[in-house]
């Protein structure tokens, strides 16, 4: 498909900087396909659980975030002149224990075989460079040794619309990460889950909403823009992800006994897309995943989804669209940012139900 057919209008006052406080105080737009077009109601994230009914199965990526925000320093070269020069980086997926592949800016100043310095104890050398700023490190540290220096000295990767706009904080260390954050990897937050409390959690269960948890590390490639003007030359960045016994077994129950399944996220859809069988089960598993959802897709698991607002002409929006059909989400956009809902990563969120007519 043409990528211009993802494209919408964003004013920048649009654009959150900070999340909601608490966080689920944050609007909740749901989006209803109907026969006819679709029904947008209004409310707030703290609402879900009266969305919601008994047996319905809320699917929550428990991924945490890396400080994965790298600023390091190119030394001079010996024989090419100049002078140092800063780089930064932003790590997208580790390789094995002393290599990640990360973007790079600027990524011109860099050449296979440099070497760049990120603190007295921690270096690495560039082993590779590929289109869009994407390059191989091979670090001087390994393992857990090379985690905790990671932590020590990065930054919580922001998406760039925020980094851009205002300097990364203290307090983003806790606005960028879930409540129920357990297995690091991440290097860019499952941003639906954010609008999560412990009050909230409260609620859903009182309400008799189930909660199946899994991992799927969010690579920054999610959220690049389109390089290509067609969909079908767009080849998605691949993502870890693991689903046990019990999260399949909660799962497939639930589509049994009439229950929906809700995927918190556009991450945690993925996982469970690409793990279905033949016959729309749920298969307990860990796999790396470049699962490219554009309309005409057909849904295997998921029923609903609670996503936040996205990036015109990003893949994260061929797949709302892929869901509940291209006109009724650029509908729907229209009406959140006419209704001055906030968007992207700390913006308001979304309840997306599947529109069985696409």
């Amino acid at each position: 498909m043409d990528v211009e057919h993802f494209d919408f209008d964003l004013p920048d006052a649009r654009i959150a900087l900070r999340p909601a406080s608490p966080r689920d105080s944050s609007r909740l737009l749901q989006v209803q396909p109907q026969m006819n077009g679709s029904t947008f109601s209004d409310h707030i994230a703290r609402d879900l659980a009266d969305l919601l009914r008994p047996g319905d199965v809320l699917v929550l990526n428990e991924t945490k975030v890396l400080r994965a925000s790298l600023s390091g320093i190119r030394p001079a070269r010996a024989h090419g002149g100049g002078s140092d020069v800063k780089v930064n980086f932003n790590l997208h997926k580790q390789i094995s224990g002393d290599s990640w592949r990360a973007f790079a800016r600027p990524a011109k100043r860099l050449k296979q075989g440099d070497t760049v310095q990120f603190s007295s104890e921690l270096s690495a050398q560039v082993t590779d460079k590929q289109d869009g700023g994407d390059v191989g490190l091979k670090f001087n540290l390994s393992g857990e040794v090379l985690g905790q220096a990671i932590e020590n000295i990065g930054e919580m990767p922001l998406p760039p619309y925020i980094a851009r706009q205002r300097q990364v904080d203290e307090q983003d260390n806790q606005d960028y990460q879930t409540v129920f954050a357990v297995d690091k990897g991440s290097v860019a937050a499952p941003t639906a889950g954010l609008h999560f409390t412990p009050e909230l959690f409260s609620k859903l269960e009182d309400a008799g909403v189930k909660i199946a948890r899994l991992t799927l590390h969010v690579g920054a490639g999610t959220f690049l823009p389109m390089s290509c003007d067609d969909t079908d030359d767009h080849h998605m960045h691949s993502e870890w992800y693991t689903i046990d016994n019990e999260t399949a077994r909660l799962i497939n129950m639930a589509k049994k006994e009439g229950g929906r399944i809700i995927a918190v996220g556009t991450t945690a859809l993925r996982a469970l897309e690409s793990c279905a069988s033949a016959d729309n089960e749920v298969v307990a598993g860990s796999a790396d995943t470049d699962i490219f959802i554009t309309p005409g897709y057909s849904f295997k698991v998921i029923d609903g989804m609670l996503t936040n607002f996205h990036l015109p002409k990003s893949t994260l929006f061929m797949l709302v669209s892929a869901f509940c059909g291209l006109d009724i989400m650029q509908a729907a956009y229209k009406y959140a940012i006419d209704n001055k809902y906030r968007f992207y990563s700390y913006g308001d969120t979304s309840l997306l139900w599947k529109n069985k007519n696409v």
